[in-house]
């Protein structure tokens, strides 16, 4: 039987989106659902639930009634350092709400929100309710002025300061770096308050900044007593009764030099028709059961955060780099997903099974191009029995790729900087980090083992969380058309197929990684969500994350809604109902705690180039301007793979201005011109380890 609760809960919404015309007081709702008196408090807290899940809305009156029907929307606010931010709606296909400075409501950024549509054609409104506050702490530098004391937020995206009044100093000396418990929210009227948690020690050495990014952003480091204990439980044992035996095939794993968790493999042979491909994925499940401290703990991490040289995992040691990694030449429990392509790419037969592998290689992605690529006589033979089955992995790799560049996939390739650190923790190289066949391949096959996961999900109609990328805005494509025009570059309707026509036009160019961030930038976040409507990105119709549950909490969901599935002909109802109340909120949860590990990873990176450029200063260097704008330029040095900004007040040689039809800056006087591509000799001016940033000066 399905739970009461959930009934009433259904049955609730229901009324309230379909069945009433205007905002509904509890009595009514009451008297046409023909609550008993008796349970008068369950409806209220199923009306708090719906409330603040942001599904209806209570008004100032005290009715209730859905968000859409109201011109409200609920989503996530995403605040930008000049006061203005937006609301990022939860609703598929709703564009982002423009929010302006006076209309934030003292939200921050992270805050899930209600928020009234007040302009439909600029979209454009306020924010109304905030249901959910994202942080608790702060980290800044504690200030004062005169007989006020405040910290000053390290984020930008916290615009105010926070006041401490001197009871709630912790001791705290102006310019020392805190850590503060906001103890009450900003409003329309007042900056918030906190009192200092502790005092964090001067910035003498990368590692200081690190930990303070990891307080900033309050990740959490040590595993609970709870958890740990549970871990100390398990053993190494598998039951082989239920698995199929998949050790006799030749199988390895292809990650980078420095991981030690390996969550995937792959094994290869040819058929008459085509290709079969076998995925193994660590079975995180087999050890980590639903509602065990280990998984509870796990689903509020919802991802591992990745820092050159460090990681804090979502699962514990034992499990990420022990048990549950596919290390070689040892038994592993994994899930398989085994595919059958024809020579043209066709998935022609899937299936998937609990399995055991026993991995024969620990390959890297530079071994493998070194097999593949420069054909390395000594590689080629120390893994000479594998050579094979990297051919074929080639061979099918060259044929996915052709297809999903066909049906529509999008191939951003943009480049990523790789933080190479000495033995004292310290940044002694920024490069480019390299992306080879190696990669292209496993990348190939995962994207492959996700979607043939997803539409089998979705096929047999089963409650699940699917990885999604919604389709573009063409309004802010069009916002793109001057800029785009300024290049030479013209499209006629702002839709989905221009994205891959304008890749395909600037793929090579000077100006290729200005113009492919920003479409990107035009494009919505991809997130998790109970309701498939496929992934843009990919051009996929089905889309889920299967392939990492080391290091992904959905993942491992995933893979216990489809060992349900294979354990049992039909799902039960109460099974049904438990996964379609719990998933919306673990999509929700996971798609934060991505957003926070993205933002995390990416200010750790802007640290460390800061610190590796902090004794050059003086030093000159060529550059290739990579963005313009009213301000100035940001300039990438060929040197290092690092980036700098250039004011215009420090080019002394005339007054520009930016000229946003061509997308230069223009001498009034001479008339000298900077553009996107163009070579600058510049001289490291300031380093700003306070700020994460470097100012460069004109030679």
């Amino acid at each position: 039987m399905v739970p009461k609760d959930i009934e009433n809960k259904e049955a609730v919404l229901n009324f309230i989106r379909t069945k009433t015309e205007r905002p509904v007081s509890l009595r009514e709702i009451a008297g046409a659902l023909r609550f008993p008196k008796r349970e008068s408090r369950t409806l209220k807290r199923i009306l708090q639930t719906l409330t603040h899940s942001g599904e209806i809305f209570k008004t100032r009156y005290g009715l209730y009634g859905p968000v859409e029907q109201l011109n409200l929307t609920t989503g996530f606010f995403e605040a930008h350092r000049d006061g203005f931010g937006f609301v990022v709606p939860d609703k598929p296909g709703e564009r982002d709400l423009f929010v302006p400075p006076r209309k934030t409501s003292g939200a921050m950024s992270g805050d899930k929100v209600v928020a009234r549509v007040d302009s439909p054609a600029r979209r454009e409104g306020c924010i109304i309710k905030i249901l959910e506050r994202a942080r608790k702490k702060v980290v800044g530098t504690f200030t004062r002025d005169g007989d006020m004391f405040y910290v000053k937020p390290k984020s930008r995206k916290i615009p105010v300061g926070i006041l401490i009044s001197p009871a709630n100093r912790a001791g705290a000396k102006s310019g020392d770096n805190v850590v503060v418990e906001l103890t009450s929210y900003p409003s329309a009227i007042k900056p918030p308050e906190g009192k200092i948690l502790k005092v964090l020690p001067d910035i003498v050495e990368p590692v200081h900044e690190i930990e303070m990014i990891i307080e900033e952003f309050s990740l959490p480091q040590k595993f609970p007593a709870a958890v740990l204990s549970e871990v100390k439980e398990l053993s190494g044992e598998i039951e082989m009764r239920k698995r199929v035996d998949c050790r006799d095939l030749l199988t390895v794993t292809i990650d980078g030099e420095t991981a030690k968790d390996f969550d995937d493999a792959v094994s290869i042979s040819k058929t008459g028709e085509g290709y079969t491909l076998l995925v193994h994925i660590a079975d995180v499940g087999h050890y980590v059961p639903w509602d065990s401290a280990i998984d509870l703990e796990a689903r509020r991490r919802g991802t591992s955060v990745y820092f050159p040289g460090s990681v804090i995992p979502m699962l514990p040691e034992k499990l990420s780099n022990n048990l549950c990694s596919l290390v070689p030449h040892q038994d592993r429990p994994t899930f398989t997903a085994e595919m059958h392509f024809d020579t043209k790419g066709r998935m022609l037969k899937k299936d998937f099974y609990p399995s055991v592998i026993h991995s024969n290689e620990r390959m890297t992605y530079t071994s493998v191009k070194k097999i593949l690529v420069d054909h390395d006589r000594a590689e080629r033979e120390k893994y000479g029995y594998l050579l094979e089955s990297f051919v074929m992995m080639e061979e099918l790799c060259d044929i996915l790729r052709t297809q999903r560049m066909k049906r529509g996939s999008l191939d951003f390739d943009l480049p990523e900087p790789e933080v190479m650190l000495d033995i004292q923790g310290r940044p002694e190289a920024i490069v480019r980090a390299e992306r080879n066949l190696a990669h292209m391949m496993i990348e190939e096959f995962m994207i492959a083992a996700n979607e043939a996961v997803a539409s089998h999900l979705e096929g047999l109609e089963l409650p699940s969380i699917y990885r999604i990328h919604e389709k573009p805005d063409p309004h802010k494509l069009e916002e793109l058309r001057p800029i785009f025009q300024s290049f030479g570059l013209h499209f006629k309707k702002p839709d989905a197929g221009t994205f891959q026509s304008l890749l395909k036009k600037i793929k090579g160019t000077i100006e290729e990684n200005l113009l492919n961030v920003m479409l990107l930038r035009s494009l919505k976040q991809a997130k998790y969500s109970t309701e498939n409507t496929g992934h843009f990105g990919l051009a996929s119709e089905s889309y889920t994350h299967f392939t990492s549950p080391i290091r992904r909490y959905p993942d491992l969901v995933v893979h216990r809604i489809l060992k349900e599935a294979l354990s049992r002909k039909k799902i039960s109802k109460e099974t049904r109902a438990h996964f379609e109340k719990l998933l919306p909120e673990i999509a929700a949860q996971s798609s934060k705690t991505e957003r926070i590990a993205d933002e995390a990873e990416r200010e750790i990176v802007n640290a460390m180039r800061v610190w590796f450029m902090k004794d050059k200063l003086g030093d000159e260097y060529t550059g290739i301007i990579s963005n313009i704008s009213s301000k100035g330029m940001r300039i990438q040095l060929k040197d290092f793979f690092v980036e700098g900004s250039l004011h215009v007040s420090s080019m002394p040689d005339d007054y520009y201005r930016f000229d946003e039809q061509s997308y230069r800056l223009i001498g009034r006087r001479r008339k000298k011109t900077f553009s996107v591509g163009k070579e600058v000799n510049v001289r490291i001016e300031r380093v700003d380890i306070e700020a994460r940033e470097i100012v460069l000066g004109l030679v």
